[in-house]
Parts: structure tokens; sequence; C-alpha cells
């Protein structure tokens, strides 16, 4: 685990984040596989929003349990919130939203979000 900075692209949205890059994913759902985007999943206790709360605007899909949260002004998802398996709340942070990382230095795993 190592601690990271994030953000939209615009910079309105701002996070600090504790994460492990060596398990990040990608997801073939009709959503993620849209985005584009790798995930890194952390406990909601090590995220935190450093600004840009109220810009930030929700979308939900399917089962409804994601909040995925986008910056109102440029439209990047850098993160969404939801409860993991064992209802611990946590934070699906897009890995390349964060600073100083180069996303083809990863080695996500594949997700196959579109059978769920």
């Amino acid at each position: 685990m190592a601690q990271y900075q994030g953000s939209c692209h615009c910079g309105r949205v701002a996070y600090e984040v504790e994460a492990d890059l060596g398990q990040t994913l990608t997801c073939n759902c009709s959503y993620c596989q849209r985005r584009g985007s790798i995930l890194a999943f952390s406990p909601a206790s090590s995220f935190a929003l450093t600004k840009g709360e109220d810009a930030l605007t929700e979308y939900r899909f399917h089962t409804q349990k994601i909040q995925h949260l986008f910056c109102e002004t440029c439209g990047i998802e850098s993160f969404a919130k939801a409860n993991g398996p064992d209802g611990t709340p946590m934070v699906a942070v897009n890995v390349r939203c964060l600073v100083g990382v180069e996303p083809t230095e990863l080695s996500p795993t594949a997700y196959d979000g579109r059978s769920r």
C-alpha cells in the first residue's frame, strides 16, 4: 500500500488515497468497458476527498449499488463508492487519475463484469 493523490481532469475534484496498485483490475461491464478505467480498491477509511464535494455528480445503473461519482465540470469519474462483499465501505479509484502513476506499467486483472 502506498499513498497517492488523484483528481479529475480540470482539478476541481481532488483526493488522497492509500492503495495497492499491484491489485488493479479492468472490467468489461457495459459501463467500465466504455470508460476504459483501471481500478484499484481501498477501504473508504483510506480515502480522503480534499476538494470538490460540491462538484460531484452521481450516476447509478444496474443494481444501483455503486455510486459512480464524476466531476460536473470536466465529466471525469476519478473514483466510485460502494460496499464490498463483506459490507465494508470501499472506494474504487480510477488509477489513470493518480498523479505519477504510469498505467502501462501495471498488470491489471481482467474482471468479467458483463456476466454479472
